[in-house]
């Protein structure tokens, strides 16, 4: 099989094993051309990218920039925040508006669920999911998966266990359909206030010991808390929080073995992980980063052949 058996990427809940191994090896390839002194290719110079972003995003931004640059595509940006959208121009009228412009694939990241689902439905583009309010963020999922199977040698079997604000994050829910997928054990670790009520249904076990979990685990990937998108207080105060949940060098040091540590970033030093740990070996959060750029090339280029 050398095509997704999908026309969009709207979410991990949509690919199959396969289509994620897939995936893996065009990323692979792709890792080799960004670590050359000429990092592109000119694969896709026929193809027009726009990048419509109606939240605020730095990394994810910059990474499927950064892809689509290296496949030679030419990129449209797109900010919400100094857009019609303000004067109160609806989600299609704005992509149709752009699609008019000839454009062949919409990235987009909505502050609702089901935003790039609505979409796809009801404009004539390839449309990948860049994250989509507390639902999904798949490019996030298959990188972070991608980088366990660079260190480990394969995800399959290894034990994960994502820690924080499981509640509102869309890395989580991608990062459990992921693991899943690919044969992971998964546990989510964090104060039963910040855990939905449908968790467990998704075959995934709660541990609200932090040292447990990390005792147990081959993996730790660790979020930081949704401030923006939490409507009520769900813990008394980030102090406590970090007492219970904070990843600490004394905290690894009193657990007999060694843990791959990960973040999808922003990283709030010194609340879900300290910057000694953040800095250390065991981290692999810059490798993350790195391997999200041929993630991100990988999938814009298997869809690309969907156009």
């Amino acid at each position: 099989m050398n095509t997704l058996s999908t026309k969009h990427l709207l979410g991990i809940e949509s690919l199959s094993p396969e289509d994620i191994q897939l995936i893996f090896e065009v990323a692979d390839n792709f890792k080799d051309v960004i670590n050359r002194p000429i990092k592109k290719v000119p694969t896709l110079r026929d193809i027009t990218i726009a990048n419509l972003f109606f939240e605020n995003s730095t990394r994810t931004k910059l990474s499927f920039e950064l892809a689509e640059k290296r496949l030679s595509a030419d990129v449209v940006n797109f900010s919400a925040a100094s857009s019609s959208v303000k004067k109160g121009e609806t989600l299609i009228d704005t992509v149709n508006n752009i699609l008019a412009m000839k454009v062949d694939m919409v990235v987009m990241r909505h502050p609702s669920p089901g935003a790039a689902v609505f979409l796809s439905k009801e404009v004539d583009s390839v449309i990948i999911n860049a994250g989509d309010g507390t639902h999904e963020h798949p490019t996030q999922a298959l990188l972070d998966a991608y980088s366990i199977r660079e260190k480990l040698g394969d995800v399959k079997g290894k034990k994960v266990v994502i820690v924080g604000d499981i509640l509102h994050s869309r890395v989580a829910l991608s990062n459990i359909h992921c693991l899943k997928k690919l044969g992971a054990e998964v546990k989510v670790c964090g104060p039963l206030t910040l855990m939905p009520k449908y968790i467990e249904s998704l075959g995934v076990e709660v541990e609200t010991n932090l040292k447990k979990a990390l005792e147990w685990c081959d993996v730790a990937n660790m979020l930081r808390i949704q401030h923006e998108r939490q409507e009520i207080k769900h813990f008394p105060s980030l102090k406590e929080y970090t007492l219970q949940y904070g990843l600490t060098t004394e905290l690894l040091n009193s657990i007999d073995k060694d843990i791959v540590i990960m973040h999808p970033g922003p990283i709030n030093r010194g609340v879900e992980i300290s910057s000694e740990i953040a800095d250390s070996k065991n981290a692999i959060i810059l490798n993350q980063v790195e391997n999200g750029v041929a993630i991100r090339m990988a999938v814009i280029y298997l869809l690309a052949g969907k156009i």
